[in-house]
């Protein structure tokens, strides 16, 4: 009797510690499993991220290329560039000469910027928009020359 009891129990023992084997390998390779899906996402979640933030930066550098001309008159870089230049140049003489001088501050009677056509090439396009930005480098050389500058 005392045998078959012992022999009950060990196998009573036995079963149970089988039980808890079996659950806790289930629960591992579940949770094996959930962990393997939560990397997947974190991935995805990551790639997406960098999609948008490559998205983000060539509408930014598009948006740059385009927003270059803070005047708002169009055109092409070098025209813009040329006339401003050209325009900003004869303006900072014209105004020292007037400094120099004594005439009162007054850019709009000089005939360079009436004219705006210094350095003008018809390689760089639309005649009228390259005396738009030569008269806007004009006005800013001439305040700079005539104050000292």
């Amino acid at each position: 009797m005392k045998n078959n009891m012992l022999t009950k129990r060990v196998i009573g023992f036995v079963f149970a510690l089988s039980l808890l084997l079996g659950v806790g390998m289930t629960a591992n390779s579940v949770a094996q499993a959930q962990d393997r899906s939560w990397q997947r996402e974190q991935i995805r979640r990551q790639r997406e991220w960098e999609r948008e933030q490559q998205r983000r930066q060539r509408q930014a550098q598009r948006d740059w290329r385009y927003d270059d001309d803070r005047y708002g008159y169009g055109g092409s870089a070098q025209l813009r560039q040329t006339a401003l230049n050209a325009g900003y140049n004869e303006g900072i003489k014209e105004g020292r000469k007037d400094r120099n001088n004594g005439e009162r501050f007054e850019f709009r009677d000089e005939e360079d910027y009436r004219n705006a056509n210094t350095d003008y090439s018809s390689r760089l396009g639309n005649r009228s928009l390259y005396q738009q930005y030569f008269r806007q480098g004009f006005e800013n050389g001439y305040a700079d020359g005539y104050r000292g500058y």
